[in-house]
């Protein structure tokens, strides 16, 4: 589970964003909204360790992650943390399976190989896995995203406008796979989105405004 409290972040003394308390169990969505300029991103990249609060708590299975130093940070990032972002930044020259183990690889030392293709199976890529990234639709490259992240089992896994570039059939269907991917995996959810289609799917929300 995940709980935030007193979080404030400035970017310089005109820009400074102080957001609610929020706590999400393991298993459940938090979807997070708000219009342009209201923090949402800041806030999912301080629940990620991407960025240091001014002050304030983040807890994530009972560690306080804005108290870890950057090389502590780094491997409980990775070992409990799986970020679906808006870029999905991959390695270009690798295919899709190579991207998706080396996510393993750079958390734990070890190459789950048959992990990840069990994973990309389950998203029904199992048929792409030898393909460069580039070389994929939007939606499956979203879904590879999502294999990525889930490959070391984190507690704690964020999305970042997950359906933004999708159509509606897409972006209804990845909405449903992070759900049930969190409950398989018993992991929390956080969804930061501004995507209209995804706030009658989810009860729990948290709206910066």
């Amino acid at each position: 589970m995940i709980y935030t409290k007193d979080l404030i972040f400035s970017f310089n003394e005109k820009t400074t964003f102080a957001f609610p308390d929020l706590k999400n169990e393991a298993s459940q969505t938090l979807l997070i909204t708000g219009t342009s300029g209201k923090g949402k991103t800041t806030l999912l990249h301080l629940l990620g360790g991407l960025l240091r609060p001014n002050s304030g708590t983040i807890s994530i299975q009972e560690t306080n992650i804005a108290s870890l130093s950057e090389k502590e940070l780094d491997q409980f990032r990775g070992k409990n943390i799986g970020l679906v972002l808006q870029q999905s930044h991959f390695i270009a020259s690798l295919n899709v399976l190579e991207n998706v183990v080396l996510a393993s690889w750079l958390a734990t030392g070890k190459k789950a190989i048959e992990k990840a293709k069990s994973l990309l199976k389950e998203l029904d890529l199992e048929d792409q896995i030898y393909k460069l990234p580039s070389n994929l639709s939007i939606g499956q490259q979203q879904r590879v995203s999502i294999a990525r992240a889930l490959i070391n089992e984190p507690k704690l896994l964020l999305a970042d406008e997950p359906t933004s570039s999708l159509d509606d059939e897409n972006a209804l269907k990845v909405a449903d796979l992070l759900a049930h991917l969190s409950k398989e995996y018993q992991a929390s959810l956080i969804i930061v989105t501004h995507d209209y289609r995804l706030k009658s799917k989810f009860s729990n929300q948290l709206n910066l405004n």
